[in-house]
C-alpha cells in the first residue's frame, strides 16, 4: 500500500479544508541539485525557477511542510507543467516527478482548483466511443465551414475514417483507444498491416477497453483514471501482449500498477509493449525492403511519454531504419509542447515550447532535405501538424514502404 501522507493547509476553498495528498519519501527524494533545469521545458521557455521541477518541488514541500496556502500563484505553477517528464532520466536521485506532478494535481482537482466542469465533461466523453465518434464527425463538419478556430490547434479531422480494426487472430492485441481511433485510425490499420507482415496475427480489445484514462490521470482524475483502467483491463484478457501505438496511453497503461496498486494491474502492465518494442525484437521478420526503391530520409521526434517514461524512443529508429534514413534533431528529445490537453489548455506556453521544437525541425531540414517528421503519439504529431509539420506515425511510413 502506498505510504501516503495528508498535510492540512491553511487556505479553505469554500468551507472545506484542503489536504495536499503526496508521498513523503518521494517528495523528500529531491536535493535541489538543479540538474533537470535544462530538461524542463517551461523552464527554457520562461527562465523562471517557478516553471521548473526543482521550483514547482520546492513549492510542494512549502505547502506540505510548512502550512503555506494553496493560492492561484501554487495551482499556477503546477497547471503549467506539460508533465513531459524529462526531468527524471536527468534526475541522479531519481526523483518520480511525475508521481508528485500527478498527486498534487490530484489533490487540487479533487478540490475543484483545477480542471474545470467543462474539462471534464469532455473527458468523461472518452468514455463513450459511439459518442466520440458523433462528436469527431460534427467538429471535421464545422472545421469545413469555418466554425473552428485556429487557435483550437487541431489539425482537419477526416469526414470518414474507414473500417476499424478487426480480430484476425489471438497472438497479440492492438489498443486503439479512444481520440486516435476516433482522428488516426488509419494508423491503426497500418499497424496491423505491419505486425501482420511478421505473420503474427492481432486480437482487438472487448467493448469497454476504448480509453485508458491517460489524460483523466494527467489531469488529476484518478478516480475516472482508475474505473477505466479497470475497464481496459477487463477488455484484453489472457496473456497476449498488449501493443500500443500511441506514446502517451502505452505510458499510462505501464503505469497501473501505481495507479491502481493491485496485482492484477503490475501483471497487466507487464504485458504493455509500445508497437515498435514488440517489432524491433521481430525486424528481421519484417519484409525486406524493395532495393528498387529509393530511401526516404525521415526526421524522428521522440514523444516525451515514449523517450523519457518508456524509454523505448529506440526500437522506433530500428524498426523505421529497415526502410528508411533516420534524422536526428539536435535538441535532445526536449518536449514538443503538446502534453495530452496542454496544448489547448495552455497555448501561449505550448506554442513557445513548440518554437523550439520548429527550429530544431528546421535545422534538421536544412542539413539534409528531410521534410516528413515521424512521431509515434497523436498529440505531438497533431501539435505540429497545426504549424505545417508533415508529420507521420512511423508505422504509417513503414506500411507505405513494406513491398
Amino acid at each position: 500500500m502506498r505510504s501516503c501522507v495528508s498535510q492540512l493547509v491553511s487556505g479553505y476553498y469554500g468551507e472545506a479544508l484542503m489536504k495536499l495528498q503526496l508521498n513523503e519519501a518521494e517528495l523528500a527524494s529531491c536535493v535541489s541539485c538543479g540538474l533537470c533545469l535544462p530538461h524542463c521545458p517551461t523552464y527554457r521557455a520562461t527562465g523562471e525557477e517557478s516553471l521548473s521541477p526543482r521550483g514547482r518541488i520546492a513549492a510542494m514541500r512549502t505547502v506540505f511542510y510548512e502550512d503555506a496556502p494553496i493560492d492561484e500563484a501554487f495551482v499556477g505553477f503546477m497547471e503549467t507543467c506539460v508533465q513531459c517528464r524529462g526531468c527524471e532520466p536527468a534526475c541522479p536521485s531519481g526523483v518520480k516527478y511525475g508521481h508528485l506532478i500527478e498527486d498534487t494535481r490530484k489533490s487540487l482537482a479533487a478540490n475543484h482548483r483545477t480542471t474545470p466542469r467543462w474539462q471534464r465533461l469532455a473527458f468523461r466523453a472518452l468514455a463513450h466511443h459511439r459518442l466520440l465518434l458523433v462528436g469527431s464527425t460534427l467538429i471535421a463538419v464545422a472545421q469545413r465551414l469555418h466554425l473552428v478556430p485556429k487557435r483550437a490547434g487541431l489539425t482537419t479531422l477526416a469526414l470518414r475514417r474507414g473500417a476499424a480494426v478487426t480480430a484476425t487472430g489471438t497472438d497479440v492485441y492492438v489498443f486503439t483507444g479512444c481520440v486516435m481511433d476516433a482522428w488516426q485510425r488509419p494508423t491503426h490499420r497500418a499497424t496491423q498491416r505491419v505486425i501482420e507482415s511478421t505473420g503474427a496475427t492481432c486480437a482487438v480489445a472487448a467493448r469497454g477497453g476504448e480509453c485508458c484514462g491517460a489524460l483523466h490521470s494527467h489531469a488529476g482524475l484518478s478516480a475516472q483514471a482508475q474505473r477505466l483502467a479497470i475497464r481496459t483491463m477487463a477488455s484484453m484478457p489472457g496473456d497476449a501482449p498488449v501493443l500500443v501505438n500511441s506514446a502517451g496511453c502505452g505510458a499510462a497503461m505501464k503505469d497501473y500498477g501505481h495507479l491502481l496498486e493491485t496485482d492484477a494491474a503490475r501483471t497487466f502492465s507487464s504485458r504493455v509493449l509500445d508497437v515498435h518494442e514488440w517489432l524491433a525484437d521481430r525486424v528481421d521478420r519484417l519484409p525486406a525492403a524493395d532495393p528498387s526503391r529509393a530511401r526516404p530520409s525521415i526526421i524522428v521526434q521522440d514523444p516525451c511519454h515514449l523517450r523519457h517514461v518508456q524509454k523505448a524512443h529506440l526500437p522506433v529508429r530500428t524498426v523505421l531504419a529497415r526502410y528508411a534514413d533516420i534524422v536526428e534533431l539536435d535538441d535532445d528529445g526536449m518536449c514538443c509542447g503538446a502534453g495530452g490537453a496542454y496544448s489547448a489548455m495552455q497555448p501561449e506556453l505550448a506554442g513557445q515550447i513548440r518554437d523550439r521544437k520548429l527550429a530544431a525541425i528546421a535545422r534538421a531540414t536544412l542539413a539534409t532535405q528531410a521534410t516528413v517528421v515521424a512521431s509515434a503519439n497523436p498529440g505531438c504529431a497533431m501539435h505540429l501538424a497545426a504549424a505545417s509539420v508533415i508529420t507521420m506515425h512511423p508505422l504509417d511510413i513503414v506500411a507505405d514502404l513494406l513491398p
